[in-house]
């Protein structure tokens, strides 16, 4: 697909054209299967924490959005994929360095050509947004799309580093959890049930 058809596909909602230019979903797996992973939330209390060389020490590092990194000591400086659900500038995505981005959001208008032409990109299916939207209430958070995603790989373990559901807020931005469309107790309950049924998954700094 060219630019112009990629603009247009966009602009009219065109979802095949758009899927195309993704992964398999069995590709993605494929890479996680037997991985230690480390998924690096953006809450502002991992700022206060020592959990930079466990992170770089995974063998896969995922970040979200514009995965702040203020301090090797507390955030690590590896990333291998970059998840995002927002729009993201050159600079940013260089300074990340991710070797794979992931399109989690169904807002499909704001996905840029230079993510969707990148190499091993994946598009979240819709569907897969809808169904979690309906089990959370709310509109999920490109965490808890992860954390489902990843969740029904075949890693071997999943380690959550900065995510306290909106209490510390975030370090991209100053919205409060009433400013933004996301219910955080009901992914604090999804993110607590995954953590007592699935041994794979553990949580950092709790």
């Amino acid at each position: 697909m060219n630019r112009g058809g990629f603009y247009l596909a966009r602009a009219l909602r065109r979802e095949a054209p758009l899927a195309a230019l993704s992964v398999a979903r069995a590709d993605l797996f494929a890479e996680l299967d037997g991985k230690r992973v480390a998924l690096v939330g953006n809450a502002r209390s991992l700022a206060e924490r020592d959990e930079g060389f466990e992170i770089d020490a995974a063998d896969l590092v995922i970040r979200i959005n514009r995965a702040p990194m203020p301090a090797s000591r507390t955030h690590g400086r590896r990333t291998d994929w970059l998840a995002l659900a927002t729009s993201i500038g050159a600079e940013d995505l260089h300074r990340i360095g991710a070797s794979r981005i992931l399109w989690m959001s169904h807002k499909r208008k704001r996905l840029p050509w230079g993510v969707a032409t990148s190499p091993g990109f994946y598009l979240h299916p819709l569907a897969d947004w809808a169904a979690l939207r309906d089990r959370l209430g709310a509109p999920p958070t490109t965490g808890a799309m992860l954390i489902d995603l990843l969740a029904a790989s075949g890693l071997a373990s999943l380690r959550l580093h900065g995510f306290d559901f909106f209490a510390s807020l975030s370090l991209t931005g100053s919205r409060r959890a009433d400013q933004v469309p996301h219910d955080f107790a009901a992914e604090k309950a999804f993110v607590e049930r995954l953590l007592r049924e699935d041994n794979r998954v553990s949580q950092a700094g709790v």
